[in-house]
């Protein structure tokens, strides 16, 4: 076994027994905060691929958080099938999406692809909103008839997180150890010097776009299925874009673990100030704000930058 998958291994099995034990200790409303915390790492870690090693800052990744979860919604309901078994189904079409849009997006650069990809989330919001099938502006609300044990139901949702929420990060270092992953970085450092030396530009960037779309729309679906309901305004927020970009550009853009230091200090500061303080509304985003304007002044390379260069090599 190569090296790589052998400090995949050592971290993983400690992780997985802690997650096995933890409804042990936690109550239901901490596992759902932790399952909030460890679907947001995963979101994180997937818009840091795309942006921080492909160099394609995406403004619209709700589109496919989105779709997930709408996926997992409307084909639970009408198959009466487990939402647990049709989970997989919501990364496939995840995929999908992220490669009929992709043609149409690959042609645009730098910010006008941030805008192009923001638009076509603008315009899927719109079409739901509008499907009466889908719920329009209602919403759906998840079918529990197959699923008969709440506490169950609970703690595979928490289980499901945790395996998202490692399974992002450990992928993420696996796929930089790979062929691919160093052709990704070339692309994003000198996407002319890439093609001189063979490799494709088009085929590497969809790849990463399509890995992106597809886990953020299978993270969607489980942070989804845990709340049983949702409405187009909230699957389709751009909220979900602005946390991921927060937390990946304080933490460190283009680092494994810029995006976990940077979704704990999102929540962190949402607990802090939206329930300790009670600042909240147009307040609480200007205070989130100014602490993103502070580290890019004091620390460009993220929070993950100020450590020693051995330490923060990851």
């Amino acid at each position: 076994m190569k090296r790589p998958a052998l400090t995949v291994l050592a971290w993983l099995l400690p992780t997985a027994a802690l997650a096995t034990l933890a409804p042990r200790w936690l109550d239901a409303g901490m596992m759902r905060l932790a399952s909030e915390v460890l679907l947001a790492l995963c979101m994180a870690q997937m818009w840091n691929l795309l942006a921080g090693y492909g160099g394609l800052l995406s403004l619209g990744h709700q589109l496919f958080i989105g779709i997930g979860a709408y996926a997992l919604f409307d084909f639970t309901q009408r198959t009466g099938l487990s939402p647990y078994l049709l989970l997989p189904a919501t990364g496939v079409l995840g995929a999908l999406a992220a490669m009929v849009v992709a043609p149409a997006l690959f042609r645009l650069r730098d910010a006008y692809f941030s805008i192009g990809i923001w638009v076509v989330a603008e315009i899927v919001t719109l079409v739901v909103s509008k499907t009466a099938w889908l719920g329009g502006n209602a919403g759906l609300t998840l079918d529990m008839s197959t699923l008969d044990d709440v506490e169950l139901f609970a703690r595979v949702s928490f289980w499901l997180a945790c395996t998202l929420g490692a399974g992002s990060i450990a992928g993420l270092y696996l796929l930089m150890q790979s062929r691919l992953g160093l052709a990704v970085t070339a692309v994003r450092d000198n996407e002319v010097a890439a093609r001189s030396v063979g490799i494709d530009v088009q085929r590497v960037r969809l790849v990463t776009f399509v890995i992106s779309g597809a886990v953020c729309a299978l993270a969607g679906a489980v942070y989804f299925m845990g709340g049983m309901f949702l409405v187009p305004g909230s699957a389709f927020d751009i909220n979900w874009v602005v946390m991921m970009l927060f937390a990946t550009m304080i933490g460190g853009i283009g680092t494994i673990a810029g995006p976990v230091v940077g979704v704990l200090v999102w929540f962190a500061l949402r607990e802090v100030l939206a329930v300790s303080l009670g600042i909240s509304g147009g307040w609480y985003l200007i205070a989130m704000g100014c602490v993103a304007m502070a580290v890019s002044l004091f620390a460009p390379r993220g929070l993950w930058g100020l450590w020693p260069p051995r330490v923060a090599a990851p």
